[in-house]
């Protein structure tokens, strides 16, 4: 009996508010399934998931909503404060997080059934997630529209925006390490033509024998 055959991978990427959540909509429209870390990351601090209770015994139980329809879930705001100006803590709530995501990320990945499959990872190059890809696509926008984009998204401070830019690769390492680019910054009418057209390269790839 010969192994499943894997299916081809391809890493999707933007800094915030570059708008590659747009991107990978498009792609699941086509009929592609999108792998998303940034679901997996809520859903394995799930209440119900064991990471939920490691997080509140490293970093206390104010980081839990202590009320309203949501008590008991992890209060994102209160987490992000606290590992803010903290490297040391930040580094602590990555080491927690991140196997618990690659694990599920990697699952979901061998259970995909498209012809390809899309890898949405925002940190895509920082947390070495291009290993599991054969190709890459950068959602590339100027630094000065990701500013706006999500100052006017999330209604925070440009410094908070200045800050998370930071811990992000710049947008010319990313273009460097792109195998292909989406230009973001085009009016939206032109996106799914776009998108269409690299869906084909895809399928095309999809039918080659993986390296």
């Amino acid at each position: 009996m010969s192994e499943p055959t894997k299916p081809l991978v391809i890493g999707l990427t933007g800094g915030i508010g570059s708008g590659k959540t747009t991107v990978s909509n498009e792609f699941a429209t086509l009929g592609i399934t999108v792998v998303d870390a940034d679901v997996i990351a809520r859903e394995v601090v799930a209440p119900s998931q064991p990471l939920l209770a490691e997080l509140v015994q490293a970093f206390g139980a104010h980081i839990l909503l202590s009320e309203g329809p949501h008590k008991g879930t992890l209060d994102r705001a209160a987490l992000r404060q606290i590992i803010f100006s903290d490297e040391r803590k930040k580094q602590q709530l990555n080491s927690l997080m991140h196997p618990a995501i690659r694990q599920q990320l990697l699952a979901q990945l061998q259970a995909a059934q498209s012809a390809y499959v899309i890898l949405s990872a925002p940190l895509l190059f920082e947390n070495k997630l291009d290993q599991y890809c054969q190709r890459t696509l950068v959602v590339d926008v100027p630094v000065s529209v990701q500013i706006a984009r999500t100052q006017q998204r999330d209604g925070v401070s440009k410094e908070q925006v200045d800050a998370i830019l930071k811990a992000q690769w710049s947008r010319e390492q990313r273009l460097a390490k792109a195998t292909d680019v989406i230009d973001n910054s085009l009016p939206l009418t032109t996106l799914p033509s776009r998108v269409a057209e690299l869906h084909r390269r895809y399928l095309a790839l999809s039918q080659q024998p993986l390296p």
